[in-house]
């Protein structure tokens, strides 16, 4: 006898019908594994559990006793537990509430499941609890599931039909609830709602149920295709609530709840399947499959959130793209613009760098040192952004969405040359913003030192802190390391500022400052609407610089607390603060090893800051849109093309 038979053996007489049903839902579980027994197949390319599943039946054939038990196992089990679930219940989220869902999910990850239930939705994720299982039970053929029956010979033959349709009560009652409710109904077409499709699905189900259960089989046709034309025109109804979000504000709750609700609408028209077909069993056999894979995708919570924040990840980089889009150069008269509003951010980031010295000289706490660094960095940026000057490490993050828009279509030739195109506008820009920063910043600096030490003796920047500067700055250090962290709060802040723009707009706060009567009221109407104008431009843009600031100074501190010797590494800062070291110890310091090895630090301080952030907000903007670049070389050996034959197109605009 084979270990095989012997464990069969063991199994079907551990089938007792009178055992506890915890006791018959273990045996049942014990089964399952048995017939998956190892992630393998035959020499003859059936799936073991295929084969397992034959043995099974062949065994029960030539043992009436045992097969007695086993059905009487199986039909016990069924009376015992609430089967409606199984139908109603299984893949879908109690609430329909994203942040509800993800902790179900990790509560089902983290903590045992218990065989003593009466829930055949928590008994069935027991059974199935391999992902191939979907697999074999889809491979399941006719003979075979014909003989299926002998495994359910003591299960009543309607008793499915009963929790089916009282399953699809269940599903009908969630539907009609989803779609009527204000979060969903609102963001529906009009044109989609007209016929008020989910108003009439309660009552075209009860007439498809009268039918099934009556005796007039000649109403049961007109009243099918009634209820499956509902249940397609309230499909249509909620997939219009996505085109809404991607005007007025994306909400992944909302986007969370449209999935469900049409998920619910796939899983009515597959009980309809069953119940309406004169041989169910295929269609029941297709309908287990499909619950086998929807366990298993609830079980992920990569998943969870890919899917439900890609819509929320594209907004976000859209908001960005838009704004990118001024930051890039095509002509000399833009370039010229970004050379001059480049300089007056450099003005704005000189007085910033005496600041932040003087910030460190009054002795705070780590935590308020860090707060107030942080203040000095972000009111200096949102004042160069009212001023509509620039900073030129802003500029990668919310350039890279308006890169990746132009690889919608880069299989073409001409879509491929575009990009080129744009990769020049894009590091032409880029280095416009970075001289007309630097180029200001440090004959400032030099300036104001020169002057304190005119008028006063002695610089604003003293010797001590312009050693440190040098010590800090130096190549071999980890300023660099420093500088690609900076990169990544860079990229941040462009995701805040977009997820802040959506909020914002989601929840139309433009027009409740320009319509709200109290608002109204204490500003007048026409300054109210000058204000919803206002802010509905420049919250971005305040938010990305209010964020950006308060990171470069708070995550420091925090990260100091937790033990992560973490700084930040700004190259129009770090310029600034090397001119302020050698305004304190003057000009013959430019010859020594120590200066210039805090300039070689600086140019790769730039190229990380740059590098890092644009690279980032580049993979999430391609990421969102769901592009693929199947063919680098291409793109890669474009622009090498472009390298050799303009070089100057990368520095210089065209005339």
């Amino acid at each position: 006898m084979t270990n095989q038979t012997w464990d069969l053996t063991a199994l079907l007489n551990a089938a007792d019908p009178q055992a506890e049903l915890a006791e018959r839902n273990l045996w049942l579980v014990r089964l399952l594994e048995w017939l998956r027994h190892a992630p393998r197949e035959e020499a003859s390319g059936t799936p073991l559990p295929l084969v397992r599943l034959k043995h099974l039946l062949n065994v029960l054939e030539r043992h009436p006793e045992h097969a007695w038990a086993f059905a009487n196992v199986i039909g016990g089990v069924w009376n015992d537990v609430d089967a409606v679930a199984l139908f109603a219940e299984v893949g879908f989220a109690p609430r329909m509430a994203l942040w509800h869902e993800f902790l179900g999910r990790l509560r089902r990850r983290l903590l045992p499941a218990t065989t003593d239930t009466r829930d055949l939705a928590a008994l069935f994720e027991l059974l199935f609890g391999s992902e191939d299982d979907e697999d074999w039970i889809a491979a399941i053929d006719d003979e075979l599931l014909g003989r299926l029956r002998l495994l359910f010979a003591a299960t009543p033959d309607d008793g499915w039909r009963v929790e089916a349709r009282a399953a699809v009560t269940v599903l009908v009652s969630s539907v009609h609830a989803a779609g009527l409710a204000g979060p969903l109904r609102v963001r529906m077409a009009e044109a989609a709602m007209q016929d008020r499709p989910f108003h009439q699905l309660p009552t075209a189900w009860e007439a498809v149920e009268r039918a099934l259960t009556g005796t007039d089989a000649a109403a049961l046709v007109p009243a099918t295709q009634y209820l499956r034309a509902l249940l397609d025109r309230c499909r249509s109804a909620a997939q219009t609530v996505p085109d809404h979000l991607e005007t007025h504000g994306v909400s992944v709750d909302l986007m969370f709840s449209v999935e469900q609700l049409t998920a619910r609408l796939d899983r009515i028209e597959a009980l309809l399947a069953c119940l309406l077909s004169p041989e169910p069993q295929r269609e029941l056999l297709r309908l287990v499959a499909g619950l086998v894979r929807v366990v298993h995708e609830r079980r992920s919570l990569r998943t969870l959130f890919a899917r439900h924040y890609s819509l929320l990840a594209r907004k976000v980089a859209e908001r960005s793209a838009e704004t990118g889009e001024h930051y890039i150069t095509r002509n000399r008269e833009e370039y010229r613009d970004m050379l001059r509003r480049a300089a007056g951010g450099g003005a704005v980031l000189a007085a910033t760098t005496f600041l932040k010295f003087g910030i460190a000289l009054l002795g705070f706490t780590a935590f308020w040192g860090g707060f107030w660094a942080g203040v000095n960095y972000a009111a200096s940026f949102v004042l160069i952004h009212l001023l509509h000057w620039t900073v030129a490490t802003k500029q990668p993050a919310m350039t890279a969405p308006a890169m990746a828009d132009k690889l919608q279509h880069i299989e073409r030739d001409e879509a491929l040359q575009d990009f080129v195109d744009e990769v020049g506008h894009l590091v032409r820009s880029q280095v416009a913003g970075i001289i007309g920063n630097l180029s200001i910043v440090a004959p400032l600096v030099l300036a104001v030192q020169g002057l304190c030490w005119a008028a006063f003796g002695m610089p604003l920047v003293g010797v001590q802190d312009a050693q440190y500067v040098l010590h800090s700055l130096g190549l071999f250090g980890p300023s660099l390391l420093f500088a690609a962290f900076t990169g990544t709060l860079l990229f941040a802040s462009s995701l805040i500022a977009g997820w802040v723009e959506n909020w914002f707009v989601f929840h139309r706060l433009d027009s409740a400052i320009a319509w709200n009567p109290r608002i109204v009221a204490t500003l007048g109407h026409t300054r109210a609407k000058a204000w919803s104008r206002w802010l509905r431009a420049n919250i971005s843009g305040l938010t990305a610089n209010i964020s950006l600031g308060l990171m470069l100074g708070l995550v420091p501190a925090l990260g100091g607390f937790f033990g992560l010797p973490v700084e930040v590494r700004h190259v129009t800062l770090a310029t600034g603060q090397l001119a302020a070291a050698v305004g304190a110890l003057g000009f013959g310091v430019m010859a020594t090893w120590a200066f210039w090895s805090c300039v070689i630090c600086i140019a790769g301080i730039g190229v990380l800051n740059v590098g890092v952030s644009f690279l980032c907000a580049f993979r999430v903007a391609m990421r969102s849109r769901g592009i693929r670049l199947a063919d680098r070389k291409r793109v890669y050996a474009a622009i090498r093309g472009r390298l050799w034959r303009a070089p100057l197109s990368f520095l210089l605009p065209p005339r």
